[in-house]
């Protein structure tokens, strides 16, 4: 099996979710906040050319539950009133679902079997039992060795007990159920960048957006729209 990219256009997130989301496939998405363009801009050092990454959390989907609603396991950051959530936790994905929140999102399937979705499913619901926190150290420390290649594929500098990132979640998730998504970087090392660039054959849906006007184009439109509302008027009088 080759990779292979499918690229999904004109839909909505919420539309993309429910066409392509499956138990087992994995989440990509990319957000504009001062967080994410920092996340998506460190691994600028991933690519050749230095262009930022398009990715800045990644997630794995869990299926439809009872309540009909697409549900995904993560390690994130949640601030919602009085209720706060640091670490790996259940979430419905209609958190994705915000197009000005998350303008980029992606799936990836790599085909799993049965027991080894059974797998990765059990080790997931374990870690979200026990609680384990979201790691701002250990992410800084992945963001080091983006700077120094070298130590990629050592253990994490700032690495710590039952503490875990979104992107590393998905590669030790994976990495228990016998499949590494990516060889010869330490999995607390991994980013949602190297998820995209995965060398384990997989299918990647990408939601494709409706090509934005131009500044230029858009400022004619304003000024034929201004003229021709000019011209009614004069015509009127």
């Amino acid at each position: 099996m080759e990779s292979t990219t499918i690229v999904v256009p004109g839909l909505t997130n919420r539309e993309f979710l429910e066409q392509c989301a499956l138990a087992g496939r994995v989440g990509l998405c990319g957000g504009g906040t001062r967080v994410d363009l920092a996340i998506r801009r460190a691994q600028r050092h991933l690519d050749e050319a230095k262009r930022w990454s398009d990715w800045s959390h990644a997630f794995l989907f869990e299926g439809i539950r009872a309540d009909g609603q697409h549900w995904i396991i993560e390690s994130d950051l949640q601030f919602s009133r009085k209720n706060i959530q640091l670490g790996v936790q259940e979430n419905r994905a209609e958190k994705c679902c915000d197009e000005k929140m998350f303008p980029t999102l992606a799936i990836l399937d790599f085909g799993l079997a049965n027991g080894q979705l059974t797998a990765w499913l059990k080790a997931g619901l374990e870690m979200v039992a026990s609680r384990e926190r979201y790691s701002l150290s250990e992410l800084v420390g992945t963001l080091i060795a983006l700077r120094r290649p070298e130590l990629r594929a050592r253990e994490n500098l700032l690495a710590r007990k039952r503490s875990v990132f979104c992107s590393a979640l998905v590669q030790r998730l994976f990495h228990g159920a016998d499949i590494d998504l990516v060889p010869g970087v330490s999995g607390k090392n991994t980013t949602s960048e190297d998820l995209w660039r995965a060398s384990v054959p997989h299918i990647t849906y990408l939601l494709q957006r409706e090509a934005r006007p131009r500044l230029h184009t858009r400022l004619h439109r304003r000024m034929v729209s201004g003229i021709q509302k000019v011209k009614s008027h004069s015509h009127t009088t």
